[in-house]
């Protein structure tokens, strides 16, 4: 018989489910033959974190967003946010890492035979989730992105100012 209430160790998530990405458009409408920038917000769980993109140890591996498919767009540069310096009981060393969120400037180039229409840009993103005692395994969250591409005069709308009064002017 089952007793009631009793406590078992909750069980680790899944890496994936640790961080919740969140695509923002610059543009309504990407003409063929011009550039889109895009930001990607990654919520992370409270009590985890990331490496950052440019992780201190060569062995840890970095946060990095990726284009799965390139048909019709090409990455023309990219910015990611400086990760924190942070001390960890498991490591003798500071680690750099995103906590809370972390937002990833990219830019991509609509190519001039680019099809057009609404269209899904496949980004993927791939991480290492850990806590303050355990590393999750790395992971890949798939982060469909809407776009809408048109002829190369057509006039797009600005998107979200808010986000994207802050881009780099430099991606790279």
């Amino acid at each position: 018989m089952a007793q009631s209430g009793s406590a078992s160790p909750a069980a680790p998530p899944n890496a994936g489910a640790v961080v919740t990405p969140v695509a923002y458009v610059s543009l309504d409408q990407v003409p063929r033959g011009h550039t889109v920038d895009l930001a990607l917000v990654l919520n992370i769980a409270a009590d985890y974190h990331i490496n950052s993109h440019t992780p201190l140890q060569s062995y840890l591996i970095a946060t990095n967003v990726t284009l799965a498919d390139t048909s019709g767009f090409q990455l023309a540069g990219s910015s990611y946010p400086q990760g924190q310096q942070l001390k960890f009981s498991f490591s003798q060393d500071k680690l750099s890492v995103y906590t809370g969120s972390a937002t990833v400037f990219l830019r991509f180039q609509a190519q001039n035979d680019a099809p057009l229409g609404e269209i899904t840009l496949p980004l993927v993103v791939r991480f290492q989730a850990c806590n303050a005692t355990a590393c999750l395994p790395p992971a890949k969250v798939a982060v469909p992105v809407h776009i809408s591409i048109a002829a190369s005069d057509a006039k797009p709308r600005p998107m979200h100012p808010d986000i994207f009064k802050y881009e780099p002017k430099q991606l790279s």
